[in-house]
């Protein structure tokens, strides 16, 4: 299960979306998600569906490998869908004991169903297809104008794209403390749901200590190479902008315009 989270992992392949400049991948995925919230139909996730599965075409990143990240969300998928379902209000359709299932919720839990699984598939195809590296300049650059208001740019930037990067790297240490416990005999996947809750705690302790130990490993490496924050440094690689980058900026507005007409009739 752990090793079926695929946000914040980089999937190396030869495409027109990793040659992509971050700036593009950040400002679409942004724009992506908040269109998913302005559609009145069904229409328009339909287009949103279709845009995705063009942007993944184009990634050449393999689609089982973009379906196996939504394994992780299946849990938070159905509460969701649990709790539009039976605590909506509205025109009943099914009653069973004390739960009423309306049209409204219905439809409320559908919406909310695709908009969830649009947006993590959204989300993951950036990860997927920038590494950590871009994503930080690209962040950095992004969020320039707030060192008007004496926001730390490049430290913030920093912090979310580390952030990212221990995911894959967390999980894979959980999945090494999981099987030396199963090995010795631990059981995580018996008994009720408390039951289970106690059986993380001995995997928690030593994955908390392995985490503060890589943090501290990081940070020391930043000081022993005098890494002093964004002021005054300079880029092996600045990020300009291509022909390529404006045509795709250019399919995001098509897609927003198309979309968000089509899904508001």
């Amino acid at each position: 299960m752990l090793r079926d989270i695929t946000l914040g992992q980089y999937y190396q392949t030869e495409s027109v979306i990793h040659k992509l400049d971050p700036r593009v991948k950040l400002g679409g995925t942004l724009l992506y998600i908040v269109s998913l919230f302005f559609f009145k139909n069904y229409l328009g996730y339909v287009v949103a569906a279709l845009f995705l599965g063009i942007v993944i075409k184009l990634s050449r990143v393999p689609f089982k490998f973009m379906v196996r990240g939504m394994k992780s969300i299946i849990m938070l998928l159905m509460i969701t869908v649990v709790f539009n379902l039976f605590l909506t209000p509205g025109t009943p359709l099914i009653s069973v004991w004390k739960l009423t299932i309306t049209a409204e919720g219905l439809k409320l839990a559908t919406t909310m169903a695709i908009r969830l699984v649009l947006l993590i598939i959204g989300s993951s195809v950036m990860t997927l297809t920038t590494t950590p590296n871009n994503l930080t300049d690209g962040m950095e650059k992004m969020m320039r104008p707030l060192k008007i208001f004496k926001v730390p740019v490049h430290e913030v930037a920093m912090m979310m794209s580390i952030a990212l990067r221990f995911i894959p790297i967390l999980l894979e240490e959980t999945d090494k403390i999981m099987k030396a416990q199963i090995a010795r005999g631990a059981d995580f996947e018996s008994g009720n749901l408390i039951k289970r809750a106690k059986a993380l705690v001995p995997l928690l302790v030593p994955l908390f200590i392995s985490a503060f130990r890589r943090a501290n490993d990081l940070a020391m490496a930043m000081e022993a190479r005098c890494y002093r924050g964004g002021e005054g440094r300079t880029k092996m690689k600045p990020l300009v902008y291509k022909k390529r980058d404006y045509l795709g900026y250019g399919f995001v507005v098509i897609y927003l315009v198309v979309g968000i007409f089509v899904g508001r009739l």
